[in-house]
């Protein structure tokens, strides 16, 4: 039984607006997945969906072997969450919200210590307002909100918006141990090289309609790579290698697309006199990319897009 799992979830809003089509996953437990897609995907829709927030118009999901719609608040008990654009209450200071937080969910927070030392949260930061804090360090107390009652299933709206590359690093090194700990993360983002750092899978969605879903290292395997190689002598026949595309040859210098096993290309190079041999690896946005490319339009109006009806971030809402 997948901790998440939804069949044919769907949302509309009207006639206009489909924000969520027919989607259909299973995110197994102890997973990083990765939720993929534009501004406006309908990311958000299906987090709001599975945690109750919003009712769906068609389809179901299930969280932790419960209902989402009938089994809402029980699910928000169990399950850490951040959401995109986080609110918080203003006139709290950071350490009353996260205690505010913990109580709500009734359990305790082991896990704080750990993650407001990580994230560099200082007490004397802790004892301002939040009305006083930036925004990266709202995020920061998004991230352990979330975390600090060490939740067996976390889910994640765009978790590194406003971080600096420092904290991000260190949100990645919370979530390798979260992932060692067994616990399952739903990572929702727009960042591209974030969900190929952290994630084992990834769901990608296109106007709330889901284009892929695959392990990232698959998916990485048969992205193409661009090859650029630079010969003394006669250039390497390379016409005939599986995977080759894009060939030019042209004064001393070979480049090439690359796509599959590179052990045949490499093979071709035997007896070639090579100065120099580049192969880019492969990144996700290319994945990205080229699935959006490839997959039709769908939908008659604008996808994605839902009510802003979920106040201030907190616990399960009664």
């Amino acid at each position: 039984m997948g901790i998440i799992v939804t069949e044919g979830l769907s949302k509309d809003y009207g006639r206009a607006i489909h924000a969520l089509d027919d989607l259909s996953i299973e995110i197994r437990p102890g997973e990083i997945f990765g939720f993929l897609g534009p501004n406006g995907a309908g990311k958000t829709t299906a987090i709001r969906l599975l945690l109750g927030f919003l009712h769906p118009t068609a389809g179901r999901a299930t969280v932790l072997g419960l209902d989402a719609e009938r089994d809402s608040v029980a699910i928000r008990r169990r399950v850490g969450y951040l959401p995109g654009g986080i609110a918080l209450y203003d006139t709290l200071t950071g350490l009353a919200l996260l205690d505010y937080l913990a109580d709500l969910y009734g359990r305790p927070a082991p896990r704080r210590a750990e993650l407001v030392e990580r994230l560099e949260l200082a007490d004397e930061t802790l004892r301002r307002p939040l009305r006083d804090y930036s925004r990266g360090m709202r995020q920061k107390i998004g991230i352990v909100q979330a975390l600090q009652h060490d939740p067996e299933l976390a889910i994640l709206d765009e978790p590194t918006e406003g971080l600096d590359p420092l904290m991000q690093r260190a949100f990645y090194g919370i979530l390798d141990d979260l992932r060692v700990a067994g616990r399952t993360i739903f990572l929702s983002s727009h960042v591209l090289a974030e969900v190929e750092r952290v994630c084992d899978r990834v769901a990608i969605v296109r106007q709330g309609r889901l284009v892929a879903l695959e392990d990232v290292a698959a998916l990485l395997a048969r992205r193409r790579r661009h090859v650029e190689i630079r010969v003394r002598g006669a250039a390497p026949s390379l016409d005939a290698v599986a995977g080759v595309s894009g060939l030019v040859v042209r004064d001393g210098l070979v480049s090439c697309d690359l796509e599959g096993d590179v052990a045949p290309f490499l093979a071709a190079l035997v007896g070639a006199d090579v100065a120099d041999l580049t192969i880019e690896p492969a990144h996700l946005e290319e994945a990205f990319l080229e699935l959006y490319a490839e997959a039709p339009a769908v939908g008659t109006g604008r996808a994605g897009h839902a009510p802003s009806d979920v106040g201030p971030v907190g616990g399960p809402v009664r």
